[in-house]
């Protein structure tokens, strides 16, 4: 049986992107997405808590990356999750996971003079407050 590895992300970029060449010349962009999730509690208090995805681009998705992904960019990424190890200064073997991008979108910010995701931040908390509950 063959297995499914597909990871689907869409938030905000939290940092400008980082672009490097590899020793064959193959560029590389990595950049980092929070996505945001809000839900209520049992006391129906509005609660929130943002997962930090690393994302790494390769060959020309890391060009375009590089040249149009900003902080602040609302994104749609998809791909897969590939973890590797490394040794830390401690000499601590750590474990990071990156969503190896294969497609990524660049989403429209919104109108008017508003910060990048401040109306659909609203449009999101209006839309909770009106699911029963």
């Amino acid at each position: 049986m063959r297995g499914i590895n597909v990871c689907q992300i869409m938030g905000n970029v939290g940092a400008d992107p980082e672009m490097r060449y590899t020793a064959v010349g193959r560029a590389v962009t990595n950049f980092r997405v929070a996505v945001n999730r809000r839900w209520r509690d049992a006391e129906g208090q509005l609660q929130e808590k943002v997962e930090w995805f690393r994302v790494t681009t390769w060959g020309r998705l890391a060009e375009i990356a590089n040249q149009y992904v900003q902080r602040g960019s609302p994104v749609y990424v998809s791909g897969r999750l590939e973890t590797r190890s490394f040794e830390g200064a401690d000499g601590q073997i750590r474990y990071v996971t990156d969503l190896v991008a294969n497609d990524l979108v660049l989403l429209p910010r919104g109108n008017g003079s508003a910060p990048a995701g401040a109306e659909s931040e609203v449009a999101e908390e209006e839309e909770l407050e009106e699911i029963p509950l």
